[in-house]
């Protein structure tokens, strides 16, 4: 480890991760009940491995037995209530009674296929009650694991789907007879058996195991010392650490408060030691945390779902498109804290405080397994079998040397915690393939869409704009699959009926439901920041959306210039399109904090956000303004700078 010891203790990043994140609140489990969860963890992963490598079931049976898997650990694992979270020892009773009936139900189509096959939609009463008990338990298992908001809101469309006919006539349909919900919910591929559950129990599960794997080879650790070793001696270095650190946190984060609690653990305090106040240095982290949940290649496990709900698109070119938008955001942040600290003086770290760079560089190997996930994926090799060879990398990668080799044990583990962090992701898809499966038999999304652009009056701007508030409101307190999940199906149709190219309305809507999480009221990461740093949490979420302002402007970006996703485009004017908006990125920043090579008047503090959006918004005109008006901003500092001008009277 380097020079800074961890200041916050397993157990201290545990009580954290429980009470922002509640997909990581599991009963601490001992004898009997500890071995059925093990072993039950252990063959969630064996099921997933196996069929990753012999090939997939069909889909009910692949889907149910996922979905069978997850509800009856859920029960198992995640108490009823959140105070009992972490502390319990005991199963209850009524968690046993509905673990018992989780495995029935997962049961119920491999057990069942031929004659509900043969039926064909024709529900009998036995079914008519498996189904009912599915939805309540995927609610349930939901609202454990997830929250109340994702819960509350699937709750509203099944609600809606049966009492269309009483419901206001801009919204209004004929409605579902309670039978026939239930058919659509879980006898067809339409709802809880539907894409989001789809992608869960194939790509998301086997990427998971692979972050698991590289967690235990020490890569999150390494990705810290790394981070320092690269950015820690220039000016105010921790928060370039927490800046740098976060964003390869988030190729294996499926969580941004995980991201926040892991990491910023270490990047926290010597932001703090350093001199930044509580807020800032929160603040940095939790934008940061954010952000990896943006980053290619895995996005949060977003990515592979976007797969399947554009369609006609591979893994690889959504990945390709994401990667630009998210370098401008980190961009944005890595500009924001070396501004801020200039402006208070903050120094770099030492050569004493520094890791031994040679130690860190010796590692090096350990970025291996993302390097060569990269590369499969861009060769073209389908994402399953990319995530296996990725997992076998790992683990081979681990044993040159002896302190980072896994081990029969490590893989157990890894196995483990893999399967331990698929449960909240799959008890989300499987609530989303809920609202998904509304939408598909009412026409909501098309009305919800039609709705918005009336009010919006049919222009793009404030449709955007209106989308944009849509996607924070329903990306608070859900996780990053059902949040893009929500979003996509909600949301995106109406920037899609404007004729925005499908992957942009679908990055536009998950960029804002991601930022969600730092964005107050419910701004989760920001809150587990602040729970760090000992700042006051609503201040910590408005100066992370403020250092995170590159994210409300970003989308903006690539749905008016869809070149930035690299979408039907020339290298010359992409490097072109790219050099504006980071040029546009500089004036804003320093425009927001306030200080450039010294500290700025407001009326500067204008003119750079005003050059910065010139800059950004793709047209050639506002690009020459920006320019002419950047030099212009430029040319005053060097002299103000210089003493060759009179100061600037604040």
């Amino acid at each position: 480890m380097n020079h800074f010891e961890q200041t916050l203790s397993d157990e201290k990043q545990q009580e954290l991760l429980e009470k922002y994140d509640p997909e990581a609140g599991t009963r601490k489990l001992k004898g009997i009940a500890g071995w059925i969860a093990f072993t039950g963890l252990l063959l969630f992963s064996l099921f997933h491995l196996y069929t990753g490598i012999f090939g997939t079931l069909t889909a009910q049976l692949q889907r149910s037995i996922h979905l069978g898997f997850a509800l009856a650990l859920i029960f198992f694992l995640f108490p009823a209530k959140k105070k009992n979270r972490g502390k319990e020892f005991k199963v209850a009773w009524y968690d046993i009674i509905f673990a018992v009936i989780s495995v029935v139900v997962g049961a119920y189509w491999p057990l069942m296929i031929d004659e509900l096959v043969l039926r064909s939609g024709n529900v009998t009463q036995i079914d008519f009650f498996v189904g009912i008990a599915a939805i309540v338990l995927v609610l349930e298992a939901t609202r454990r694991t997830v929250g109340l908001p994702i819960t509350i809101i699937a709750i509203i469309f099944m609600v809606y789907a049966v009492f269309g006919p009483y419901m206001p006539s801009v919204i209004a349909h004929r409605g579902l007879e309670l039978e026939r919900l239930v058919q659509t919910m879980f006898f067809t591929t339409e709802g809880i058996l539907g894409t989001p559950i789809a992608v869960s129990s194939t790509f998301i599960f086997l990427f998971l195991l692979f972050g698991s794997f590289l967690i235990k080879t020490g890569v999150g650790e390494y990705f810290n010392d790394l981070s320092i070793a690269i950015a820690g001696r220039s000016v105010g270095g921790p928060a370039k650490v927490a800046v740098f650190s976060s964003a390869l946190q988030g190729t294996i984060s499926g969580s941004s408060v995980a991201n926040v609690v892991t990491s910023g653990a270490f990047t926290i305090p010597m932001m703090k030691n350093l001199g930044y106040k509580k807020e800032f240095a929160g603040a940095v982290e939790a934008s940061s945390s954010t952000g990896g949940q943006l980053m290619p290649p895995v996005m949060g496990a977003a990515a592979f779902l976007m797969v399947e709900f554009i369609g006609g698109i591979s893994y690889w070119e959504i990945a390709k498109a994401a990667a630009i938008p998210a370098v401008l955001y980190f961009t944005g942040i890595w500009i924001m804290t070396h501004f801020e600290a200039k402006r208070i003086g903050l120094r770099g770290l030492t050569k004493e405080e520094m890791p031994n760079r040679k130690e860190v560089l010796g590692k090096l190997y350990l970025l291996l397994p993302i390097i060569a996930i990269v590369l499969l994926l861009s060769s073209g090799m389908s994402v399953i079998r990319a995530a296996l060879w990725s997992i076998v990398i790992t683990v081979v990668v681990s044993a040159f040397k002896k302190n980072t080799r896994i081990g029969f044990k490590g893989i157990i583990d890894a196995l483990i915690d893999g399967a331990r962090s698929a449960l909240g992701v799959a008890a989300a898809c499987a609530a989303a393939g809920i609202i998904v499966g509304v939408v598909t038999k009412t026409g909501l999304g098309l009305k919800m869409a039609n709705g918005l652009l009336d009010f919006a009056g049919g222009a793009l701007l404030p449709t955007l704009f209106l989308t944009m508030i849509a996607s924070l409101i329903l990306g608070m307190g859900s996780p990053t699959t059902a949040n893009y999940v929500i979003t996509s199906t909600i949301a995106a149709p109406a920037i899609i009926l404007l004729g925005v190219p499908d992957l942009s309305a679908h990055l536009f809507v998950f960029y804002f439901g991601i930022v969600a999480d730092i964005t107050p009221p419910v701004a989760l990461a920001a809150f587990a920041a602040a729970a760090i740093s000992g700042g006051e949490p609503f201040r910590t979420g408005v100066e992370s959306t403020k250092l995170a302002i590159s994210a409300f402007i970003i989308p903006y970006m690539f749905v008016l210039s869809p070149e930035l996703l690299m979408i039907d485009t020339t290298w010359t004017y992409l490097i072109w399109v790219v050099f504006t908006a980071f040029t546009g990125m500089i004036a804003i920043s320093a425009g927001v904090i306030g200080f450039w090579m010294r500290k700025l008047h407001w009326v500067e503090r204008i003119a750079a956000i005003g050059a910065g959006l010139c800059l950004i918004y793709p047209e050639t005109i506002s690009d020459i303004i920006g320019l002419v008006l950047f030099a212009i901003l430029l040319a005053l500092q060097y002299f103000f700078k210089q003493g060759q001008m009179p100061k600037v009277q604040h």
